[in-house]
């Protein structure tokens, strides 16, 4: 029995997205979904909740502080209200309680199906702030999940939507995003705090989507700050 704190990525991404937390955090690990690119992906958000408690279960762990960026935010989201005694704190990078997707981006992974060097060539602008040293190796990871498995985890953010249920969560609560991300923008990030009791917001500068391997030392920084303000109750909750 122990715990562990969780990092679950983002649409089409794989658990190397994490590389500069991981690293960084003792006693942490990413977590690579179904279909990216082992196995089959999940059509659900719910589905891929599901399919993490039976890991979390599976390995015993207690405690969890789940974090999640994009689709893996709201994977934890969705986690911390059905499964909320698992956890011990959600962690929230660029995601939202409605993940809507702009049709373009859609089409875009669809015609990617048929031609992958223009899915390729279409988001790779999305990378521009990644560190050098993790940029071609995403982009790596990114060709063996494929347009495919993006576009199915696209479909699963933009059915997503637990706006109405943000006030039952209970749990302490960081959210993280860039000030220049325009798929999950800061508004989004606004919302979360506002409507989660006792919630930290942290907004990156210059930061954009992918945050967390953009700009690692900020990021970091804050969940440490976060991790220890759960060994003091009165810092977790302020207003308690």
């Amino acid at each position: 029995m122990s715990s562990r704190m969780i990092f679950v990525h983002g649409s089409g991404f794989t658990c190397l997205f994490w590389h500069y937390q991981t690293s960084y955090f003792e006693d942490s690990e990413a977590i690579s979904l179904p279909g990216h690119p082992q196995g089959k992906p999940c059509t659900s958000v719910t589905e891929y909740t599901d399919w993490m408690r039976g890991y979390v279960r599976e390995m015993d762990y207690k405690g969890v502080i789940l974090v999640g960026h994009s689709l893996g935010g709201a994977i934890a989201l969705d986690y911390g209200l059905r499964y909320a005694g698992d956890l011990k704190a959600l962690i929230l990078i660029g995601t939202g309680a409605r993940l809507r997707v702009h049709p373009d981006f859609l089409a875009c992974c669809e015609e990617g199906t048929r031609d992958i060097g223009m899915w390729m060539e279409a988001w790779e602008p999305a990378y521009d702030l990644v560190l050098p040293e993790l940029k071609t190796r995403l982009f790596e990871e990114r060709m063996l999940v494929g347009p495919g498995v993006q576009l199915n985890d696209l479909l699963c953010c933009d059915r997503f939507d637990v706006i109405a249920d943000m006030h039952r969560i209970q749990l302490p609560t960081l959210v993280i995003c860039g000030s220049e991300d325009q798929m999950t923008p800061v508004k989004y990030s606004q919302f979360l705090a506002s409507k989660i009791k006792g919630a930290k917001q942290v907004v990156i500068e210059g930061g954009t989507h992918l945050v967390p391997a953009e700009k690692p030392a900020e990021v970091n920084q804050a969940i440490e700050e976060f991790l220890g303000s759960l060994r003091d109750p009165v810092s977790a909750y302020p207003d308690r």
